[in-house]
């Protein structure tokens, strides 16, 4: 039978630009396990594989300051009508979403489908990468019982960087001679390059760790050389994990965003130990450098003491490729390079 389509009219004006590519929100995964992710398709996740309802939201337009028009389909999947249905759209924290609730007149038999328009506000963009989700929700009931599915669009707004090294936001590693310009922790102390190269390490080392072939910074002794919270870096590739080399000053713990090319995203629980002082396998991490004093503002010091760097890992779905890799937010977790293993 062919489905009835039955649109509800937009109520601000304005009509709806083209959106970007469809996407999926999915949950997080701990590390030590493999990834569970949705494939990204032209129908939306549903929490109830058995519902008799599918629900879809429409592309929307974010470049804001704007009103963007959404639209929300709901097709019944099932072999009962549904009736009493309404249809709710949530967008991202803060923005705005008219109306509330759309109530959907007389009943959606099995075939047939409904769209329903809301308005959203979209905000002035910001130039930092951020995913942008909205999720719908159908209530309905049908024979007697009352039942619930749900929709998610997620897109994007702002530029990934295109290689970690042009993403560098912090000083990790000062000369013995010259301290003062590097502040890893926030007290101006710093990794000594000199107790790095006696333990092996100068810039462009390579080093390796749970498989993955990585590259201690490259770059110039007192400039940047890792990034310490929350930038998005865009990749090209596939692997069953994302290995990370970094240090923690106090907490270091979080979690990475992948985004992958076909639109699914994972969230994943990223941890590493504090660069000193701390059990070295913390949160699943290996120690892979090893000196034995640091930087202060006013020189060398803490002689005997352990400063560590380490690698930890996150699983991949090994049938996906990696578009884009934002790091934890939290500016206590420093990250100096990461690599996928194929």
């Amino acid at each position: 039978m062919r489905p009835v389509r039955r649109r509800t009219p937009s109520v601000l004006a304005g009509a709806l630009a083209a959106g970007v590519a469809l996407t999926l929100i999915v949950g997080a995964t701990p590390a030590t396990a493999a990834p569970v992710t949705t494939a990204a398709t032209e129908t939306a996740t549903t929490e109830d594989a058995d519902a008799p309802a599918a629900v879809t939201v429409g592309a929307i337009d974010l470049d804001g300051p704007r009103i963007s028009p959404v639209t929300v389909t709901v097709e019944n999947t099932g072999t009962t009508k549904l009736q009493r249905l309404e249809v709710s759209l949530r967008g991202p924290l803060g923005w705005s979403v008219y109306p509330a609730t759309v109530e959907v007149p007389g009943s959606l038999k099995p075939g047939q489908e409904t769209t329903t328009t809301f308005d959203v506000r979209v905000p002035e963009p910001t130039d930092d990468f951020r995913l942008r989700t909205f999720t719908a929700t159908a209530t309905y009931r049908a024979q007697g019982t009352t039942g619930e599915v749900t929709g998610s669009r997620t897109q994007h707004t702002g530029t990934a960087y295109p290689s970690l090294a042009e993403a560098y936001d912090n000083v990790g590693v000062t000369d013995d001679a010259n301290p003062t310009v590097g502040d890893f922790d926030g007290g101006g102390n710093s990794y000594s390059a000199q107790a790095l190269a006696e333990a092996g390490v100068e810039p462009g080392t390579a080093l390796s760790a749970f498989g993955a072939s990585l590259t201690w910074p490259d770059v110039p002794v007192g400039t940047p050389n890792n990034v310490a919270g929350g930038r998005t870096i865009a990749v090209d590739a596939s692997g069953e994990r994302l290995v990370f080399l970094g240090a923690a000053t106090g907490f270091g713990a979080g979690t990475v965003t992948v985004t992958y090319a076909d639109g699914a995203v994972s969230r994943l629980p990223l941890g590493f130990p504090n660069w000193c002082c701390a059990d070295p396998n913390e949160h699943g991490a290996v120690p892979v450098i090893q000196t034995h004093y640091r930087n202060t503002p006013n020189g060398p010091a803490n002689h005997g003491i352990a400063y560590r760097v380490y690698a930890n890992a996150v699983p991949l779905d090994p049938t996906r490729t990696v578009a884009y890799v934002t790091l934890p937010s939290s500016t206590h977790l420093h990250v100096f390079d990461f690599a996928v293993v194929s």
